[in-house]
């Protein structure tokens, strides 16, 4: 087995080109075997077998750099840069299911959001040309990616430097996680229908070199008109007008032909353009009959079907999309928006109900923002389903195009809090601590699929702000009944009737930690401290009449799974400043840090966020304050009594007269 004999890009220079087709078969046969027992991104590598074996024997990685935008294609990567145990893949201890430096020399971003590779290579470009370095750069991108704006803000800047060494790899396969949509998409589409331009021009040159006298003359005036020519045959003068050298489109699954037009660009001194025709999921049947996405991401499945493993129960996204479609059909103002992810955050449903009421921007979170600001101000209520960790690249345009503007948004949050296994980038950690600072946004954390269901209508009905409604990943737990409400807070659990004039804990619970903060609850309850749990329902603004109730407990204690740092634990803090209650508050949250990647129960373990860990603290917490309230109890009570004893000792004052506990003397 080839494969196995791969420890590094050199070992490809030594393989005949049919031992190289011979690797290509063996890495299809890996992948699917590996990723079917972890899951994983199964299709987008299946795509780039042949792209990535002819980029690595063209290139000397990694002393040049090799730049995969998103990474979710990097499985060939690691396996060609002598990473093969793939047991563990995206699991605690095991293979990153992106590229990792902590992994590999070979590994150079690690970010995992779309669009950004080519900014990364114009600035390595530029640090090669002041330092005077002769590496090459190289940069993966995807049709897809390139629908982003910071791709073409990075385009515009590469052309201008013409005698910059810089080669653009664009992996065009149709699709980011669905088909790609827009204009650049339909210009991409008419380059891969007319990749007879360079065949034509090589026939005419032939001919016209074999005719006398005339025929060179006539092919050097042919040539000079080159660029109207290809025009004409093939319009990829989008991208030689920015001054880009093109080159494609080439079969991205034909290694000599890839090998070839690498090699010319390798050697042309400036930016170039390699354009590539792949197949998602390509060699695998499941994945090519699978119109979605193509096994863009897949759990465990068997290998011989593309089945799953096990049947998938109910979820956040797919809850959400069925209160979508219902939405849809009683309000013809619904609208929604998804940056290319139709699928992923669960608006197929709607698609297909109203096609002609869903809008997919592409990968261009911000234009998203900024054109649900404009439907809502032309009087339809656009729903923008987003997941958490993107909606950071749209922060401005939710502050001053939409907020600013008082628009009637609602922006859905999938996938929010601690994600796990697909690594620090896909964590959706700091959407509450962003969002506290935009003025008049409000956002709803539901607890259960019920709350997805009722604070999705309460948020499609506020016609005068953005609103948010964010929720996790993965399988919904059971409903969790309220047994009260106060304000309009649900409160989840009440003290014992003997504690309730003055219980020890206020527990505020935040989403989908309801049922872990019931478990604490019940924890502190066994060590005799009685603990009321309130779900805020809607987080943002703190709820009213939150500072009364925490002062009728000793202590306050939020948890949420979003960051410490600036989250509903210190917009608690604040309100309760504001309202003058003075009293301990504890906040349990996610730390300020990267957080690697691991199962969402391995991660919550390794910050603390258990209810074990939180019942502990609590319990220390709450004995220091009653030690403390005990011990200035008691000094407040001997400083009134040596008060009045003073008093009653003065002059003219009666004999004290004695109590229960003090002898009577003779």
């Amino acid at each position: 087995m080839l494969l196995t004999h791969i420890r590094g890009p050199r070992d490809l220079d030594r393989l005949t080109p049919e031992q190289l087709d011979q690797l290509a078969a063996e890495i299809r046969t890996f992948l699917v075997d590996a990723v079917s027992k972890t899951g994983g991104h199964l299709g987008p590598n299946l795509g780039v077998v042949e792209l990535t074996i002819a980029l690595h024997r063209v290139f000397d990685s990694p002393r040049d750099k090799v730049l995969l935008d998103t990474g979710h294609q990097s499985y060939v990567h690691k396996l060609l840069t002598g990473r093969q145990d793939f047991s563990k893949l995206k699991s605690k201890g095991g293979l990153s299911g992106y590229p990792s430096r902590a992994e590999s020399e070979h590994d150079v971003i690690e970010n995992s959001h779309a669009s950004t590779v080519l900014g990364w290579a114009e600035g390595l470009a530029k640090a090669n040309e002041l330092l005077g370095k002769q590496d090459h750069v190289v940069a993966v991108i995807g049709d897809g990616a390139l629908t982003g704006g910071m791709a073409w803000e990075a385009l515009n800047n590469i052309a201008a430097a013409k005698n910059r060494p810089l080669v653009i790899v664009v992996n065009d396969n149709e699709r980011s996680y669905s088909p790609t949509i827009g204009g650049l998409a339909n210009h991409l589409a008419t380059l891969r229908t007319t990749d007879g331009y360079e065949r034509f021009l090589a026939r005419g040159k032939d001919i016209l070199e074999r005719t006398p006298v005339v025929g060179r003359p006539l092919y050097e005036t042919l040539h000079g008109a080159k660029k109207g020519l290809k025009d004409f045959i093939a319009p990829q003068g989008m991208f030689e007008d920015l001054g880009l050298k093109y080159v494609g489109p080439i079969d991205g699954h034909d290694i000599e032909a890839l090998e070839s037009a690498l090699q010319r660009a390798k050697r042309f001194g400036g930016p170039v353009i390699v354009h590539c025709l792949t197949e998602k999921g390509r060699g695998y049947t499941p994945a090519e009959q699978d119109e979605t996405d193509r096994f863009h991401g897949i759990g465990p499945i068997h290998p011989d079907t593309g089945l799953p493993v096990t049947a998938a129960g109910a979820d956040w996204t797919s809850v959400f999309g069925e209160e979508m479609v219902r939405l849809g059909e009683e309000r013809e103002d619904i609208v929604a928006i998804t940056a290319a992810m139709l699928h992923p955050v669960g608006l197929t449903k709607f698609a297909e109900r109203f096609p002609d009421r869903v809008f997919d921007v592409g990968i261009a979170e911000q234009h998203a923002a900024v054109s649900a600001a404009g439907l809502a101000t032309g009087g339809l209520h656009p729903v923008f389903a987003v997941y958490a960790t993107f909606l950071n690249r749209a922060f401005d345009q939710v502050l001053m195009d939409v907020a600013l503007h008082r628009c009637g948004v609602t922006f859905v949050l999938d996938r929010a809090g601690i994600t796990g296994t697909d690594g620090a980038s896909h964590n959706g950690m700091w959407d509450l601590s962003l969002l506290q600072v935009v003025p008049g946004l409000r956002i709803a954390a539901p607890r259960d699929a019920d709350q997805v269901r009722a604070q999705l209508r309460e948020a499609v009905e506020v016609a005068d702000a953005p609103t948010v409604v964010r929720y996790s990943k993965g399988a919904v737990g059971p409903a969790v009944r309220a047994v009260g409400r106060i304000g309009g807070m649900d409160v989840l659990r009440e003290p014992a009737p003997a504690d309730a004039e003055r219980p020890d804990v206020l527990l505020v619970s935040v989403g989908a930690l309801a049922p872990m903060c019931l478990e604490v609850a019940d924890l502190l309850d066994k060590q005799g401290i009685s603990t009321t749990v309130v779900d805020p329902r809607w987080v943002k603004p703190v709820d009213e009449e939150l500072p009364a109730l925490a002062e009728r407990h000793r202590v306050v204690v939020t948890v949420e799974d979003n960051i410490r740092v600036g989250g509903v634990g210190s917009a608690i803090a604040q309100a309760l400043r504001d309202s003058g209650v003075d009293m301990p508050l504890r906040d349990f949250g996610i730390p300020p840090r990267f957080l690697d990647h691991a199962s969402r129960k391995e991660v919550m373990a390794e910050i603390g966020l258990t209810a074990p860990d939180i019942a502990r603290q609590v319990t220390g917490l709450v004995s220091r304050i009653g030690g403390r309230y005990e011990s200035d109890a008691a000094q407040s009570a001997e400083s009134a009594e040596a008060g009045r004893s003073a008093e009653r000792t003065g002059p003219g004052a009666a004999p004290k007269a004695p109590t229960a506990a003090e002898p009577v003397r003779d």
